[in-house]
């Protein structure tokens, strides 16, 4: 049975980006989308599938990057099929933007582009969900004028604008770890007059801590940001997950074991529950 269609990114109803780091094969793909969908009916908002196509930004030049797009878009547009749960995959250059848009719900800039005008430009002009990661450099005010670059581009192409949200990942002070500053909620919301998401998987990156140089990560410290970033106002929560993290191709380390998964969600929500009442 497929999810209840719900509205991207509600802002009264906690909502859930998920799904492995990067596209793997279908068996992979489709037994976390399927997950996703069983558990949709626990999350008042509802649950976006994420993966890349594309791993743009490894750490090192032999790092695994994914499928590509022609053959990513491809893989996802059968998870949809199949789970019947809307879909984001992440776009790192403006003519990614609107093949990408012909295929799935949700177009997400990356932490690192998210001051990339062409790139906003174009993903705000495919009419299509926008989610912008905020840079570990930035300040959450500084947000704002990414979501306008959003809002510019459907203008400049005569759509009207699709959802939009920012997501808050921490802030990277340069020695392997990132920080999350819990008044970047309420701030985000107040700058930028969208919903706020919080990548608590991401968080716990560590750049350059993994073998070989590639990014550790500390995931014993997912759940009790998460269930901070409620409490300090977080609207949607992103967590990457698979079946076992630490055989997958990218972000191993700070990625929660998809049998793990239901049980954060669910406190999650009842945090969610009792700080709306």
């Amino acid at each position: 049975m497929s999810p209840v269609s719900l509205p991207l990114f509600s802002a009264d109803r906690l909502f859930l980006i998920a799904g492995p780091c990067q596209l793997e094969d279908d068996t992979l793909n489709l037994r976390v989308g399927e997950a996703l969908a069983r558990l949709a009916e626990h999350v008042p908002g509802g649950i976006i599938f994420k993966a890349s196509f594309d791993k743009a930004n490894r750490s090192n030049v032999d790092g695994v990057r994914g499928p590509g797009l022609e053959a990513g878009l491809a893989a996802l547009a059968r998870v949809r099929a199949a789970t019947g749960l809307p879909i984001l995959t992440d776009v790192h250059d403006a003519a990614q933007c609107a093949p990408a848009a012909e295929i799935v719900d949700v177009l997400q800039i990356p932490a690192f582009l998210c001051r990339q005008t062409d790139l906003l430009l174009a993903a705000g002009a495919t009419g299509k969900a926008v989610n912008v990661k905020k840079g570990q450099w930035m300040h959450p005010e500084g947000m704002k004028g990414a979501v306008r670059k959003v809002e510019a581009g459907a203008a400049l192409a005569g759509r009207e604008t699709g959802a939009l949200a920012v997501t808050e990942r921490g802030t990277f002070f340069g020695y392997g770890d990132l920080v999350v500053d819990m008044r970047a909620f309420p701030r985000l919301r107040e700058a930028c007059g969208v919903p706020v998401i919080f990548d608590a998987t991401h968080s716990v990156q560590q750049p350059g801590k993994g073998q070989g140089g590639s990014s550790g990560g500390a995931r014993e410290f997912i759940p009790p940001l998460t269930f901070a970033a409620i409490a300090a106002g977080a609207q949607g929560l992103f967590l990457e997950t698979h079946p076992e993290p630490d055989r997958a191709p990218s972000d191993g380390p700070n990625m929660i074991p998809l049998d793990a998964l239901p049980d954060l969600v669910r406190r999650a929500v009842d945090i969610w529950d009792r700080s709306t009442r």
